[in-house]
C-alpha cells in the first residue's frame, strides 16, 4: 500500500481527532494532497486539500473553520486536524495524491488513493 491513512476512531460530538496520511514510497512530496470522505450510502466527497509546499489549503464549506490540514514534507506526512466534530462527519476518510502541485478539489484531479480510515462521531 503506497498511501496509508490512520488515526481514525470513535469520538463524541464536539470532540477532536487528528488523522494522518503517509506515503511509503515518497511520491507525493512535490504534489498536492487531498482528503476525501465517504459515508455509508453516499458519494465520496471532497474535504480538504493542500498544495505541495503547504502554502495553500482549501476546505469544503461543511468543514471550514473546524478542520485544518497540514503537511510535514520532511516526515512525508499529511495531517487533518478535526475539531468540533459532528455526527455528520462520520465517514471513511481517504487521502489522495494530486497529479499537480496545487490544492485541488476535484476527484478527477487525483491519481493515487490510499486505504481509508474510519471516523465515527457519536451524538
Amino acid at each position: 500500500v503506497q498511501l496509508q491513512a490512520s488515526g481514525g476512531g470513535l469520538v463524541q460530538a464536539g470532540g477532536s481527532l487528528r488523522i494522518s496520511c503517509t506515503d511509503s514510497r515518497r511520491t507525493f512530496s512535490n504534489n498536492g494532497v487531498g482528503w476525501f470522505r465517504q459515508a455509508t450510502g453516499k458519494e465520496r466527497e471532497f474535504v480538504a486539500a493542500i498544495s505541495w509546499n503547504g502554502g495553500n489549503t482549501v476546505y469544503a464549506d461543511s468543514v471550514k473553520g473546524r478542520f485544518t490540514m497540514s503537511r510535514d514534507r520532511t516526515k512525508n506526512l499529511v495531517y487533518l486536524q478535526m475539531n468540533s466534530l459532528k455526527p455528520e462527519d462520520t465517514a471513511v476518510h481517504y487521502c489522495a495524491r494530486a497529479r499537480g502541485s496545487g490544492a485541488a478539489t476535484m476527484r478527477t484531479t487525483y491519481d493515487l488513493w490510499g486505504q481509508g480510515t474510519l471516523v465515527t462521531v457519536s451524538s
